[in-house]
């Protein structure tokens, strides 16, 4: 592990204990933190897929159920159901329930719901290409032994201790690397990502999309599937999760 990678990990942990020394806010007060965290996570992370509405535009669809003109159905569709998706993930925070293949299929299911019925929470039968990238998915026939050994290799890191950030960030870019399925792959990993992060005391952390750090995040995770060099995308995630817990203490802390 870099230096920087290592001191930003640290950073994180001084950040998260921090955050739970300080004495619990009004839970009206939390409520409205977490929900701007949520919707401004459900905004970046379909705006990193294309996805047109602004952030005002998401919230008013999320919240008024307001249908903006000119854009059309599938990202007001988008916007619905991610945030649907962000409560499931809290809900399975909240029951503690242990990340599966089920567990990530019912999140698809979630996030391509009313968009593809046939390919909601069902991997892929066909081969894909991405577009833009050297990186080529497996097989459709390879995509179930690596989603077992995918599985598999999570629980160890676990089980050895590894830090929860490199967890979250191996959990995003291992899922996107096989692409089992045939849309909403990424935020699909996202939400994993981010459900694994709450449910290790983080808070909800939201990977940018404007120009520069859309291009940052797409290169990082070439770097991870072409070169197998892992680090600069877990140096990504490990300083989008400390950028999260900042922000969140600076509100907290007035």
């Amino acid at each position: 592990m870099n230096a920087e990678l290592r001191n930003t990990l640290e950073q994180a942990d001084i950040s998260k204990a921090r955050l739970q020394e300080i004495r619990p806010l009004d839970v009206e007060a939390l409520q409205k933190i977490k929900a701007s965290f949520e919707m401004e996570y459900t905004y970046e992370s379909n705006k990193i897929e294309g996805n047109t509405l602004t952030l005002q535009e998401t919230a008013l669809v999320i919240n008024e159920g307001v249908t903006i003109s000119g854009k059309s159905m599938r990202e007001h569709l988008e916007v619905i159901n991610h945030a649907q998706a962000v409560e499931f993930i809290k809900e399975i925070v909240s029951n503690d329930i242990d990340i599966t293949e089920r567990t990530i299929k019912e999140i698809h299911a979630l996030v391509l719901h009313g968009i593809n019925k046939e390919q909601a929470g069902h991997y892929r039968n066909v081969p894909v290409m991405i577009v833009g990238s050297q990186h080529t998915p497996p097989q459709s026939y390879l995509i179930e032994p690596q989603m077992e050994r995918f599985i598999i290799d999570y629980k160890a890191m676990e089980t050895s201790g590894v830090h929860p950030i490199l967890i979250a960030a191996y959990l995003h870019d291992e899922l996107v690397r096989i692409h089992p399925f045939i849309d909403g792959n990424g935020r699909t990993s996202r939400l994993l990502m981010n459900l694994y992060l709450l449910s290790n005391g983080y808070v909800i952390t939201s990977l940018k999309a404007d120009n520069e750090a859309k291009q940052a995040y797409y290169m990082t995770l070439e770097e991870s599937h072409v070169a197998n060099n892992h680090e600069p995308f877990y140096l990504l995630v490990a300083r989008a999760v400390n950028d999260s817990l900042n922000k969140y203490l600076r509100i907290i802390e007035g």
